[in-house]
């Protein structure tokens, strides 16, 4: 069993329109609705791989509602939310079908109070036990503090179970300093961490801040890894067109559901890579073209040197 762990969950919302042009009126093609937040993005992935997996954070309101009855239809999703009294966010991903380009509009979540914060640190606690893995993926409510992942991934390790970070800013500052098994910032995120825009020596400091293993996502030059085994890039083999929404969140199922198969670095970059081109070709996020993701996976470029990082 796979756990993630989303504090700010979503109802993602996507609109597609011919052409987006702003101050006009739009005539809407084609509407979706998916829960969303990135770790039920990537509960849904790891479940499409065949992982069972329990997804946690905080659900509320009537949308709160709708995201948890749309979980119920997701084989292989355990729902395991945590209720608050404030409304679940929507995001709004509003698609350009003559360019392709893709708006994205966050609403900020609801408000956690501390008693809420509380009995969601003591729900995560009791579900660490007999997981593999944890993912903890996305941005933070307001309410919770900057560093409640720094203190999940304490838990975590305590626990023995071995945790993925993915998030941005001082809550990706602070979860680096706790020392978690993997992080997976973006280029930017990666700078904005450790100064340098010199992708390959920002890995290097993400690790000596704490991370054991670090993959930055490069975006169409595909991710770039840096773990004590060695430091490997992975390429696509072609640039893909389409929604990029929910990529990165694929990228994250793949190399934690490598991690859990204990497959070998190369693969699991492949692995994410592939998952991360065919998920732009789907829909929605959380979803991703099967076909694509199967003719991709054995084309993914990967170099490297597997001797100590």
């Amino acid at each position: 069993m796979i756990l993630t762990v989303t504090l700010n969950t979503a109802l993602d919302i996507t609109y597609r329109v011919r052409e987006l042009r702003p101050h006009g009126s739009h005539r809407v093609s084609e509407v979706t609705e998916r829960p969303g937040g990135k770790g039920l993005n990537v509960a849904r992935i790891l479940a499409a791989l065949g992982h069972e997996v329990t997804v946690t954070g905080f659900t509320g309101g009537a949308t709160g509602r709708v995201v948890q009855e749309q979980l119920t239809d997701t084989p292989g999703v355990l729902d395991a939310l945590v209720p608050v009294s404030g409304a679940t966010r929507r995001t709004i991903a509003v698609v350009d079908e003559l360019t392709g380009d893709t708006t994205q509009l966050n609403e900020p979540g609801p408000t956690v109070t501390s008693a809420e914060w509380s009995a969601f640190q003591e729900a995560y606690a009791g579900l660490l036990g007999g997981v593999s893995a944890v993912a903890l993926c996305g941005s933070l409510p307001p309410g919770v503090p900057v560093g409640a992942y720094a203190g999940l991934i304490r838990t975590a390790r305590t626990a023995g179970v071995p945790v993925l970070l993915d998030t941005s800013g001082e809550p990706l500052r602070r979860g680096v300093a706790a020392r978690p098994d993997l992080v997976k910032p973006n280029a930017e995120e990666l700078a904005e961490l450790t100064g340098s825009h010199d992708p390959l020596r920002a890995t290097q400091d993400a690790r000596r801040r704490g991370a054991r293993a670090v993959v930055a996502s490069l975006g169409t030059r595909g991710l770039l890894a840096a773990a004590p085994e060695g430091t490997w890039h992975a390429t696509p083999p072609a640039r893909v067109h389409g929604n990029p929404t929910g990529a990165g969140d694929s990228a994250v199922a793949g190399l934690l559901s490598g991690w859990v198969e204990r497959l070998p670095w190369p693969d699991r970059l492949a692995r994410a890579v592939a998952l991360s081109a065919a998920t732009v070709l789907a829909p929605v996020a959380g979803e991703f073209d099967r076909a694509a993701y199967e003719e991709l996976v054995g084309r993914v470029a990967v170099t490297g040197d597997a001797s100590a990082a």
